[in-house]
This record gives C-alpha cells, structure tokens and sequence, in this order.
C-alpha cells in the first residue's frame, strides 16, 4: 500500500481530526462553490504591486493559495543569482507590508493557517534552475530563504537541460541529474513548465519524489512548443504527478471568442489521459483585470521580448479576464458533468496533494 492509500484508510479508520487533515478535505463534505473548499493556483501572477482592493477580491473569490514566479527566468550566471535574491526579498516585503491579507507559505501548514485566517497564501518558485548555477549548496539556500519550487529550464539550454525552444532534442544533463537529486533529498519541488518533451521525461523518470508541470496545455489538442504531450502526461501521473492547465490563449487556441470552452476541453483531455488526481490549474495569468490598451501591450513587450507576435494578442481569455476567474472555472467544469469531488480535486486539491507529499 503507498503513502497514500495509507493515508486514505487511515483516516476513514482513525478520524480525520486523529492524522491533522483540515475541515475542508474530509470526505463526506458537500461542496458548494470554490469559497468552501481548497482553491490552489499551481502558478500564477500576484504582482507586489497589487493593492489591498484586488487582494481581497482575489480571497473573496475562494483563492487560497497561488505560486509566484520571483524574477525574471530569462537571466544567467551572477545575474539570475542577483535577481533571484531581489525576488526573495521583494516578495518578502511585499508580504510583510500587507499581514491581514497575504502569506508567505512553505508548507501546506501555512497554507491551511492562511486559508483559516481569510489570507492569501504565497508559495515562491523560480522559473529556471540558473539562480542555482552549478553549486548545489544553493538548494539549501534558496530553501532557507523559503523557495519550494524550482523548475529545472525555461525556455532553452541550461546547465541542468534543454527548454522547450532549444534546437536540439536534448535532455537532462548529468549535471542536471545531480540536481534533481539534490532537490529530491531538500524537499524542494521539481517543476518541469518549459522543458523541452525529452527533459521532461527524462526528469520524471530521474525524480524519487512526484513532480509538478505547474503550467502548460495538451499538445494533442492544441499544437504549441509550450504544451505536453500525451505520452508525458502518463508518465507525470504514473509517477504521480500534478499538471496545471494555462491560461494562456495562444496555447490553448488561436480562437478569441468562446476561447474559454476549448480551456474545458484541455483539461477534460488531461483528465482522460492522466486521470483525475492529476491535475489542477497553472494559470501563468495575470489575476488583474486587464485591457488592451497600448500602455498593456508596450507591458508585455517589455516582458516578452519587442519581437513577440502581436497576432498572439490578447494572452488572456475574456471570460478569464480577472480575479475571480476560479469561480468560472468551477462552474464551467460543473456544467461539463464534472462532480463537486472532481471539481474540487482539479481547483485545488491535487495540486495540494503533491505539496503535501513532497514539500510537506
């Protein structure tokens, strides 16, 4: 029997106050709306300059916990080192200026504390594994400083292994499976957004520890560089791993109206490929609401790069388009026939499970 089974008729044998499992997981509670049960954004903007107004409106939509991205993943050598630290203590600040509504999380404990208290819990992840250069010693440090989540590359080669647009196919380096070991043995979540297919499988098989893919698509319904593969989407459960749907447009569909009813369909296709205790919502988005205006446009320019296609533009699906975007979610999966159960599992309670498991 594994962990979790064990844990699952532990419960069922001893009662779920007996083993510590908060109010909202047990099992014979009935669901109502996202505000009643665990609602987990495995990777999502929170910007430390969001104000108090849209924090709360964020809450009051039943979020209960986003990951952030620290700094820019496009940085190298003692640069993504530099931003890396800035990140930290930035967020950090950020927090601290704000305590009746954030929290800083690096375990599901704080997280269950911060969903008690009406606050939004912060898990932090880097987008690639540059800040860790080649000295393995800065696992630790970066743990210490309360990072839980690194991904092993962004979008091309590193010292640990290939992104997704990098020319060559190749995979995890020998450096890089150093490193997934060492993540592994620190309790630091391996994240696998942005690796090209065969990084990809190569880590999954590499890790003794579940991994997450916090956010992408399924490239059997929508052909992007960004999305995984359904091959890899079995392997990531069979290992059992979480994947996090995106909200980002161009990855799910070159549509604009009714982009929101192809979003259901990527994660019902995840559901039927890597079954429905693996996976969740990424939504790599933006939790304002947002308008195209040039001012937004000249914004992401500055992000992604002045030769991002405009033709991509809006990366944001209208009925996606704001703070309380999760409660859409949720009622758009019940109307696709999915039980209070399942709509919870992939709102949150998946997600929960891998950093229950690996990050505890």
């Amino acid at each position: 029997m594994d962990r979790r089974h064990f844990l699952h008729s532990g419960s069922t044998f001893l009662g779920a106050s007996a083993i510590g499992v908060p109010s909202w997981a047990l099992s014979n509670q009935k669901l109502k709306s996202p505000q009643t049960a665990i609602v987990m954004d495995a990777m999502g903007e929170v910007r430390n300059v969001y104000p108090p107004e849209l924090l709360k409106e964020i809450i009051a939509s039943g979020m209960n916990a986003v990951t952030v991205t620290l700094c820019d993943p496009k940085t190298y050598e003692q640069d993504a080192v530099d931003t890396a630290r800035d990140g930290i203590l930035e967020y950090d600040r950020y927090i601290k200026a704000h305590p009746d509504l954030l929290a800083k999380a690096t375990s599901v404990a704080d997280l269950d504390k911060a969903k008690k208290d009406g606050k939004l819990a912060l898990f932090y992840l880097f987008q690639n594994s540059t800040p860790v250069g080649r000295n393995l010693d800065m696992v630790d440090v970066y743990y210490g400083l309360g990072v839980r989540s690194i991904q092993i590359t962004y979008n091309y080669q590193n010292w640990a292994g290939a992104g997704c647009k990098e020319r060559t196919n190749a995979g995890l380096t020998e450096f890089g499976m150093e490193l997934v070991e060492k993540m592994n043995s620190t309790n630091m979540l391996i994240d696998l957004s942005h690796a090209n297919m065969t990084t990809m499988a190569d880590t999954i098989k590499a890790s003794q520890s579940p991994v997450i893919v916090s956010h992408t698509a399924c490239m059997d319904v929508y052909k992007n560089t960004r999305n995984t593969t359904d091959e890899n989407l079995r392997l990531l459960a069979d290992k059992g791993g979480v994947v996090g749907i995106c909200q980002l447009r161009p990855f799910i569909t070159n549509i604009r109206e009714g982009a929101f009813e192809h979003y259901l369909n990527h994660i019902q296709h995840a559901i039927k490929i890597a079954g429905i205790d693996h996976v969740g919502i990424g939504s790599d988005r933006d939790h304002r609401y947002v308008a195209l205006t040039p001012e937004y446009v000249a914004e992401l320019k500055s992000e992604l790069g002045p030769d991002y296609p405009e033709q991509d533009f809006p990366l944001f699906m209208e009925k996606l388009n704001g703070p309380r975007r999760m409660e859409v979610i949720w009622e758009g999966l019940k109307k696709r026939g999915l039980s209070e159960d399942e709509v919870e599992k992939i709102m949150g309670k998946n997600v929960y499970r891998i950093y229950e498991e690996v990050i505890g």
